[in-house]
């Protein structure tokens, strides 16, 4: 069974909408990752945050799911309701599903009610305990849509989003859906935030991965959402590989054995060799181990080496929503009439003791062949690994990508 996305709705901190996003992403603008105050006592740090307008939550449902985490999906959403909407009047309510990766959903909006509680005495009045739970998201899309299919939401930390792409590519082998919605969203917030710096994975500055400066990531916020059905599109789901390997519950393995069976999973689904990849957008989070890590796993499964890049010096690390939106990425590149790449924006000084990548500037082109096969990288705490593979769905695609 071929599984094929046939719309994307994304936002980020380099924009809204699929043209403005990918404009700056080719582009290699790292410029939406600014200082920002407030979201840990007494420092200023670079985050990727969203600065456009969100929409509001319709007012059906804004007593009880209005929160940013909603309000990112649903801008998303909208980008492609249409689309949205016509699989649902083709296939009915109840065949349509919705699988959405998070991790903080509404966490921020309970920071601020533990803050009230802690110097009123009592919960505010509009603290929803729901909106931190992590089928939240997922339910509030079901629920606006008047959806009736499968809907929940996974949460392996940096791979939920693609983990999504994974479960509902399975719903729709299973024929227990004929389209489904999946992505990721996460929002910034103090918790992950203060989270990551105290375990001291947060660069006070630009992040800078694989460079031999790097110190940490960046926190970014950002939503993607897909249209996955069965029907012909111009970019299909090739392959998808997933593990846990459990080697520490935030370190990742050394050798990255869980990380390479993850690729290596990807390409035996997609029925591809290394050498049929034309480009891999790295996980690349710029921490010591990770880069480490992952340097040594795709040399391990790419021995003769591949493009790569890793953007999360465009948008942050955007948590949950990180697999999802790199994906997007991948799905932007394929559509593209100019054969484009997302670009590897570093201080270019490379750390000898990595093992070698070929990381590639904003003048690399995705070849001009007929069929051009991308993967897509996310590896989380826990061990949690997933490796997707997006190609384009017919020979000489070179659409131009969709309003």
């Amino acid at each position: 069974m071929t599984a094929y996305l046939n719309a994307l709705g994304v936002i980020c901190s380099l924009g809204h909408g699929k043209q403005e996003v990918a404009a700056d992403l080719f582009a290699g603008d790292a410029s939406s990752i600014r200082a920002e105050a407030g979201w840990a006592p007494g420092r200023s740090l670079p985050l990727g945050a969203v600065s456009h307008e969100l929409p509001p939550i319709p007012p059906a449902l804004a007593a009880t799911r209005d929160n940013r985490a909603n309000r990112l999906l649903l801008a998303a959403a909208l980008e492609i309701e249409g689309d949205i909407r016509a699989a649902i009047h083709r296939h009915g309510e109840h065949r349509v599903g919705v699988v959405i990766g998070t991790s903080t959903t509404g966490i921020e909006h309970t920071t601020e009610a533990i803050d009230h509680r802690r110097r009123h005495g009592q919960w505010p009045d509009d603290y929803r305990y729901a909106d931190q739970e992590l089928g939240a998201p997922a339910e509030f899309l079901a629920e606006w849509l008047a959806l009736s299919g499968p809907a929940y939401g996974i949460s392996t930390a940096c791979t939920s989003g693609a983990r999504a792409l994974i479960s509902a590519q399975r719903l729709l082998q299973m024929g227990v859906c004929d389209a489904v919605l999946c992505g990721g969203v996460d929002t910034l917030a103090r918790l992950p935030v203060n989270g990551f710096l105290a375990l001291e994975a947060l660069d006070a500055d630009h992040c800078q991965p694989f460079s031999q400066n790097r110190r940490g990531i960046n926190i970014g916020e950002a939503a993607a959402l897909f249209l996955m059905t069965r029907e012909h599109g111009g970019v299909v789901l090739a392959g998808s590989g997933a593990s846990s390997d459990a080697y520490h519950m935030s370190s990742p393995d050394p050798q990255g054995l869980g990380a390479q069976q993850a690729m290596r999973d990807a390409l035996a689904q997609a029925q591809l060799d290394p050498g049929q990849i034309d480009y891999v957008n790295l996980h690349g989070t710029a921490t010591e181990h990770n880069d480490r890590m992952e340097s040594h796993a795709m040399t391990t499964v790419f021995p003769h080496g591949v493009p790569c890049s890793s953007t999360k010096s465009l948008t942050g690390h955007t948590l949950a929503a990180a697999g999802a939106l790199e994906a997007a990425f991948c799905w932007l590149s394929l559509l593209d009439g100019a054969h484009r790449l997302p670009p590897h924006v570093w201080d270019g000084v490379a750390d000898p003791e990595l093992a070698a990548l070929d990381l590639i500037d904003a003048q690399r082109r995705l070849p001009a062949q007929s069929t051009r096969r991308l993967m897509s990288n996310s590896f989380a705490f826990g061990g949690n690994n997933a490796s997707l593979i997006l190609a384009d769905a017919s020979a000489g695609n070179s659409e131009e990508i969709p309003p």
